[in-house]
């Protein structure tokens, strides 16, 4: 019987897909991105299933829709309680580690990972809940303190040497990569996944010099989309114009093109950690077995239409990109098939248990196994994609889906929008109020309604934050405690100490070959001479 495949799955952080060669960015450097979009199956039309970062992981991780799992905002717990893929990989044999961001709000900080390499870079409280109760929010669900009037720091792009996100994702990258080679020269001989996820190109855009070099600042492109007036928007475009403050910002042209180099700078950082990771892969002699993937959590507005940041439903913030490179396994090839998060989770169980057809999977999901689209069999595909926001930015439900080229966009609070992805890919002319897509609205609505119970989500929202804003300020009182990862401290069996296995502390075994780890008297691999 075939090996079961290592998993090793590289997560960006609101990166879009416009902005990869892959997906016909011509700007952009970023040639290990490239090399596993080259050899690997590059899916064209992959969305997230809620364009914010926490809300979008869990649903990630669970293979089922936010709302489904009260994964309403940024500050909403994930339950413990929630199987994820990780569980159930553990339960097929294998080894699950998690480096780096993921977001997870509440006292449970591994959701099935058995390993955690690093804190978080988020607070993983109820801080950042929404507020639909706030009468004085102009109807934008609440103004959090971390991302009201964020449009203005935009203004603050360019060239730093040194930065938190840059400090966490080198020590991310790092630890990934040491782990990649302690699996090689461990004792543990079941499969991985190690999940490594990144918080660039997320906001602020601040690089160091060596990225923004990579460009010439007259190279770097303008949105598609002008920035738009206020007006001229429709209502849910509004309420995010308002909500980051946009107006605020005032941003200039030249302003726009220095944020947007300095997050193309971003990428090619990322691009580089990637090239680490698979580096080490390849000098531990894993490559051949490990089935990589390289997604995002969503996309970035990156000033189209005037918007920034996230919490859209238009192209650049729900597009991500989603590459599966495993050339012993598939083909080399591109998938117009339209394809979301949530189907992660059960693609990564049918690939470590194929024979099952994922009939492992005891709790359900909403999302479909991608193997048959890995091997180019698309003809029994669905071809849909949902996606929620119930967050800040918002005072209800904000829905959409996806099926085929026509996307639908609903919420209680404003008229509907409808485009044509293919004849308009960039979403200028909204055919809700067109004669001729008449039927094609009413259908996609139809199954809207199917999936969503509106009014029975809009209250559980609203009964979410009450209840969470009560415990966020109880446990502000008084002794404060933290469900902050902390991780383990640093490991003192990692280097030499005397011990029955070396009682000599000694960097030599007993023949004078150099120790694999402290632990063992296994010998390193040589490389050269032969």
């Amino acid at each position: 019987m075939e090996r079961r495949p290592n998993f090793l799955i590289i997560q960006a952080d609101q990166l879009t897909a416009r902005a990869l060669a892959a997906y016909g960015n011509r700007i952009v450097k970023a040639p290990n991105i490239d090399r596993l979009a080259r050899n690997g199956v590059v899916f064209e039309r992959a969305y997230c299933n809620y364009p914010l970062c926490a809300p979008s992981r869990f649903s990630m991780l669970a293979g089922r829709l936010a709302s489904r799992i009260g994964a309403y905002d940024n500050g909403a717990e994930f339950p413990a309680s929630v199987p994820t893929f990780a569980h159930y990989l553990r339960i097929l044999g294998y080894q699950t580690c998690l480096a780096g961001k993921m977001h997870f709000i509440g006292p449970d900080q591994l959701h099935g990972f058995e390993e955690r390499l690093t804190t978080d870079i988020y607070p993983s409280d109820f801080n950042w809940t929404a507020n639909w109760d706030d009468a004085s929010s102009d109807s934008t669900g609440g103004r959090l303190l971390a991302a009201a009037g964020e449009a203005q720091g935009v203004r603050a792009a360019g060239i730093y040497e040194r930065t938190v996100q840059l400090d966490f994702d080198d020590e991310v990258a790092f630890r990934a990569v040491r782990k990649i080679h302690d699996h090689a020269r461990g004792d543990d001989q079941r499969p991985f996944c190690l999940f490594v996820s990144f918080t660039h190109p997320h906001d602020p855009f601040a690089i160091p010099r060596r990225y923004w070099d990579r460009y010439r600042h007259e190279d770097i492109d303008l949105p598609k989309v002008p920035a738009l007036a206020r007006d001229r928007l429709d209502p849910h475009s509004q309420r995010l114009y308002d909500h980051i403050a946009v107006a605020a910002a005032g941003l200039t042209e030249a302003q726009v093109k220095l944020a947007r180099h300095a997050y193309y700078g971003a990428i090619s950082y990322i691009d580089d950690r990637i090239g680490d990771l698979l580096t080490a892969l390849d000098t531990a002699g894993l490559s051949q077995e490990t089935v990589v993937v390289f997604l995002s959590d969503h996309g970035e507005a990156l000033g189209e239409r005037g918007l920034w940041f996230k919490r859209s439903f238009f192209e650049p913030a729900m597009r991500i990109p989603l590459i599966f490179n495993a050339p012993q396994r598939f083909a080399a090839r591109r998938c117009n098939r339209t394809v979301s998060l949530v189907d992660l989770f059960p693609t990564l169980i049918d690939l470590a248990d194929p024979q099952s057809n994922n009939g492992a999977i005891a709790t359900g999901t909403d999302g479909h196994s991608l193997r048959a689209l890995l091997l180019g069999q698309t003809h029994a595909w669905p071809n849909l994609a949902f996606a929620e926001m119930t967050c800040e930015g918002t005072s209800a439900p904000c829905l959409m889906v996806v099926e085929g080229s026509l996307k639908y966009i609903h919420c209680e609070t404003d008229p509907p929008l409808l485009y044509d992805l293919d004849a308009d890919p960039f979403e200028r002319e909204n055919l809700a109020g067109h004669p001729a897509h008449a039927e094609s609205l009413r259908q996609l609505h139809d199954r809207l309604e199917r999936t969503w119970n509106v009014a029975a989500l809009t209250q559980a929202v609203v009964d979410s934050q009450r209840r969470r804003r009560i415990v966020d300020r109880a446990n502000a009182v008084g002794t404060v405690t933290t469900w902050d990862y902390a991780g383990r401290a640093p490991s003192h069996d990692r280097y030499f100490r005397p011990s029955p296995v070396n009682p000599s502390a000694s960097n030599y075994n007993d023949d004078f070959q150099v120790r694999l780890r402290p632990d063992t008297a296994r010998p390193a691999r040589r490389t050269y001479p032969p």
